[in-house]
């Protein structure tokens, strides 16, 4: 066992003995850095209409409300119980600014429609020119839109797994998987998902499976694939639309 952890260890005890606010302050300032990678995380759907800093800040929030909750005799490791409760805390933030009129959604959803309805009429990835042409814009306009409905997307496929089927939460009702015919349904929903995945552009593709699978960061993803944050929040969204149009008949498992 490492000190590191041996010390995480001894703190936890005397914190979960005492609740010394001195020990609280130490435990914020020894997991803080949980907070900077969730908040790098999620930066992917903000671009620059949020400050990073403004999502450690919110983040903070959720790191407190995590350490005053956390039973340390449940087994669970504190890493990923903070990191669900630091992610929560920013989504809720932003959520409560309500920044993402009802109009943007409406325009999220029509992206989605217009991507699905190309795709199936010419029988391969839409290119930008080609939903540009669709929606009756400007390649740039297209583009414009891109980085405001990437805002509408909070709830993506990285949520949906969460709220479902991450480790150690329980879900109301038992999970769907607990059924018969759920474990069929979320079995050909993850079948649809693999396959549609393989079938996205190059790029955005890559972007995927650097965020979904690698658990990068947008500077990091930025950083490897040498092109600005902005393109790949841009391909981000491009992708989550794709496949979202794909899972369309999906949407009341995703729903749930």
């Amino acid at each position: 066992m490492s000190t590191s952890t041996i010390k995480q260890q001894e703190m936890w005890r005397q914190y979960s003995d005492t609740k010394d606010p001195a020990i609280k302050e130490k435990l914020i300032i020894e997991y803080s850095h949980i907070i900077k990678y969730v908040a790098g995380r999620l930066s992917i759907y903000f671009g620059s209409n949020v400050e990073y800093d403004d999502l450690i800040g919110y983040g903070v929030f959720g790191l407190i409300d995590a350490i005053n909750k956390f039973d340390i005799n449940k087994g669970v490791k504190f890493e990923t119980y903070a990191s669900l409760r630091i992610r929560g805390a920013i989504i809720d933030s932003i959520r409560e600014l309500d920044w993402v009129p009802r109009s943007l959604r409406q325009k999220n959803k029509e992206l989605e429609r217009v991507y699905t309805e190309v795709e199936n009429e010419l029988g391969h990835s839409a290119t930008d020119q080609e939903v540009a042409q669709k929606l009756g814009v400007s390649v740039d306009e297209f583009y414009k839109l891109l980085n405001e409905v990437n805002l509408s997307s909070l709830i993506s496929l990285e949520e949906f797994l969460e709220q479902n089927y991450e480790a150690g939460v329980n879900i109301a009702g038992g999970c769907k998987e607990d059924r018969p015919e759920g474990y069929m349904e979320i079995t050909e929903l993850r079948e649809i998902l693999v396959d549609a995945i393989g079938k996205l552009p190059e790029k955005e593709k890559t972007v995927v499976s650097f965020y979904y699978f690698e658990d990068l960061t947008l500077k990091e993803i930025s950083e490897i694939m040498k092109v600005s944050e902005s393109r790949i929040s841009q391909l981000h969204t491009k992708a989550i639309l794709r496949l979202r149009g794909k899972l369309a008949r999906h949407r009341t498992i995703l729903a749930e």
